[in-house]
Formats: C-alpha cells, structure tokens, sequence
C-alpha cells in the first residue's frame, strides 16, 4: 500500500479507532485486577511495555529503517509523558478512590486545549472548551458518587498531575507524528517507557514475588500487552495523527464510562440516575466536539 493510500485510510478510521481504544482500556478495568493486586507498580509497567515493544516492534521490522534522531526524541518524549501518567496515576488510586481516580485524571479534557494553545499557538474555539467542560462534569456525574465524593486528599493530587501528563502525551503525539511513521513512534514510545520502568524497579527496589505467577495473572499479562497496550495504544496514536487535539482528548475520555459499562456487566455495579445523567452529557461533549453542533446551524 502506497503511503497516500495508507493515510488516507487511517485518516477515515481514527474517530474509531480511538474510541475502540477507550472500550478495550474500558474492559480492561475488569481484566487486569489479577495483575494490579499482585505485582509492583514498576514491575507490571516494566513487563507490560517490554513486552509490547518486542511484539510491535517484530510486527513492523521492515519500517525500522525510518528511524531517526528525532523519531528517537520523538519516542522517547512521548514515552516519558505516558510514564509519568500512569506511574502519578497509579500512586494516586492507592490513596484514593477508584471514581475520583478516573474523575480527575479526566482532568486533560481541559488541559489539552490550553497545553497545545501554549506549546503549538493555536487557539482553542468556543466549542472545544464547551466539550471539555461538558465531558468533565460527565465524568463526575458518572465516576465521583456517594462514598466517592469525600475529601480531596495525596491521592487526587498525585492523579491530578497524572492528568496533567495524560495531557502532555496527547500534545506530545500530535507535535511529533507530523509526517513521521505513527508505528514506529509507538515502537519507539513503548520501549523508552520500559526503559524508564526498569529504573522505577532499581530505584524502589520491589521484590519480584515470583510465586505469583499463575494462569491467571498470566493472562492479565498478555491482556494487557496485546490488547491494552500493542492494540488500544497503537490505536491511540494512530487515531491522534489524524485528530485535532481537543477533539481526540474528548474522545479519549470515553474510557471513563465504558469502565463503569463493563463494571456495571461484570462486576455488579448498579447503575444510578446521576451516572445516566453523566453518560448523557459525555455524549453531548462528543457530539459537540465532533461536529461543533453544524447540524443545528441553518444551511445559507
């Protein structure tokens, strides 16, 4: 396939491929408990991103020859986004609770506009923000209820700034995948996050509780890499190329409630009226950023 071709197809498939990145990082919440609840922070992440940048990178060996400086920079800078997200998100939901976890690390909805108005000089419209805001207060409605909306505490600070590199990554993706290989870049961003997960390992020096290692966590394992990582990641990035950052930042929130779906099918939460209240105004936020309300607006 020519690379005109091949863009103009991701092009057409990268609202679907984002959000079919939100549903599997949705299911996922139910998947990988096994491996969450046993192993380290640094040693899942380390063998997590290890792990997906061999596969992907054996999958897409005849584009390695692309690589260079700046895809090297490239990668690596997206790397360490996605790292110290997950790592300040990570630390964050042992101090707090799963809803107000999700809630603000949503927190890059708003971000994003901003960050990328600073650092790329364009400015957001009037409809960015009105879906940002509407996308937010969704996610509240969806994720922070009852026992979940307590007292703000270290926990919602450390996942506030996972938020704010959630953010950084999504600005990072669109700054350099401009005319560079999106596959490669994922390769790339994959191994440096390994990288800095290793250290992570050296640093807190964490046992390896070998024991562990059951058909269970065995199979989060591989969920987590060939889904949650090589499939929902590489989808991300993919889908990022071709979308504006405010709009792929909305799109990306979705994660939130099909977390709450498939707790709701697997896990037995119940549904409530202000989460019904909240999917509603995710969708409005989706629709609003996805068509700026055109369709509301008399044709002249």
């Amino acid at each position: 396939m020519s690379a005109d071709r091949e863009n103009n197809v991701l092009a057409k498939l990268a609202t679907p491929l984002i959000i079919l990145a939100t549903v599997i990082w949705g299911s996922s919440f139910v998947v990988m408990k096994n491996s969450v609840d046993v192993l380290p922070t640094f040693w899942l992440l380390a063998i997590r991103f290890t792990c997906a940048a061999l596969v992907l990178g054996l999958v897409f060996i005849k584009r390695w020859k692309v690589v260079d400086r700046q895809y090297l920079i490239g990668g690596t800078v997206m790397g360490l986004c996605l790292f110290l997200a997950y790592a300040f998100q990570t630390f964050g939901l042992e101090r707090t609770t799963p809803g107000k976890n999700a809630f603000l690390t949503a927190v890059y909805c708003v971000i994003v506009p901003f960050l990328y108005w600073a650092i790329a000089h364009r400015r957001p419209d009037r409809y960015n923000v009105l879906a940002a805001v509407l996308c937010i207060a969704g996610i509240g409605l969806v994720s922070v209820t009852g026992s979940d909306a307590s007292a703000f505490n270290s926990g919602d600070v450390l996942t506030l700034i996972g938020g704010f590199f959630f953010a950084a990554h999504i600005v990072a993706v669109s700054k350099w995948s401009e005319g560079r290989d999106i596959f490669m870049l994922t390769v790339l961003q994959f191994a440096s996050f390994a990288l800095f997960s290793w250290i992570g390992v050296l640093v807190t020096r964490a046992p390896l509780p070998v024991e562990a290692f059951n058909g269970g966590l065995v199979f989060s394992l591989a969920y987590l890499v060939i889904f949650a990582s090589c499939g929902s990641l590489l989808f991300q990035n993919i889908g990022q190329k071709y979308t504006a950052p405010a709009t792929a930042a909305v799109l990306l929130s979705l994660e939130a409630p099909f977390g709450v779906v498939f707790s709701i099918l697997f896990a037995g939460e119940r549904p409530t009226p202000l989460m019904l209240v909240g999917f509603v105004l995710i969708f409005i936020a989706v629709v609003c950023s996805e068509t700026k309300f055109s369709f509301l607006r008399k044709k002249g």
